[in-house]
């Protein structure tokens, strides 16, 4: 799929393995209802739940889920913060995936700038956020390309040096900037006509030379250095 408001991208096709999923939300009514709806949903187990971002970091650490569905707006630790201190653990962390009301929130943007893997809408059809989280477990990323350039085009740009250009080859800012637009990795090869696993060693020299948590990261790195400008369609 490539990006759109109504639906993320998928950078790749879910796994059928079972996916262990941690719902993080202070809603109790939203927490429950998740928990019932994604229950049902083939190859997904719900392993517990917690009411804010200090107890979904130690709900984490003692389940170790494969997946965080986090709510960003939440008391003692909002969903940013919880983020951080899960992809800090030394063992394994979990995948995160930002759960939210307004894709044009600014807690977004910042929670996908500390390693959140994507962010999913909660008006969305609960089928697609369990194809989310399916992705996600697989070591993809989740984009609403369009819906991210807004959320960045309403920051003011960081500097220059957060974009070590020179460190990039031109082929991999090209590859940069079609990961911007959504592409999956399959997509980027035919759109540069070369092989699938010459993309994938180009995507995984980005995400070492920018030190991105994963794609998502890398991309909000390239919008906020003004390698990549809101609007940009590839």
């Amino acid at each position: 799929m490539t990006g759109s408001d109504a639906s993320p991208a998928a950078t790749a096709t879910p796994t059928s393995a079972p996916v262990t999923l941690l719902i993080a939300d202070d809603d109790e009514v939203t927490r429950s209802g998740l928990r019932t709806l994604l229950a049902a949903q083939p190859g997904i187990t719900v392993a517990g739940e917690a009411a804010d971002g200090v107890e979904a970091v130690e709900q984490a650490r003692r389940l170790r889920p494969d997946v965080v569905l986090m709510d960003v707006r939440m008391p003692r630790r909002n969903g940013i913060e919880a983020t951080r201190h899960l992809l800090a653990e030394p063992a394994e962390p979990p995948k995160v995936v930002v759960i939210t009301t307004f894709e044009n929130d600014g807690y977004v943007t910042a929670a996908l700038s500390a390693g959140a893997s994507g962010f999913v809408l909660k008006r969305l059809p609960v089928r697609q956020i369990a194809e989310a989280v399916r992705v996600v477990a697989a070591g993809e990323a989740i984009l609403f390309p369009a819906a991210l350039r807004r959320m960045v085009a309403a920051r003011p740009l960081g500097s220059a040096e957060a974009l070590p250009r020179a460190a990039l080859t031109e082929r991999e800012e090209e590859v940069l900037r079609l990961m911007a637009t959504g592409l999956s990795n399959p997509e980027i090869a035919r759109s540069l006509m070369v092989s699938l696993e010459t993309v994938k060693t180009h995507v995984g020299n980005v995400l070492t030379k920018l030190g991105a948590q994963n794609r998502t990261h890398a991309v909000v790195i390239a919008y906020e250095s003004g390698l990549v400008v809101p609007g940009f369609t590839g």
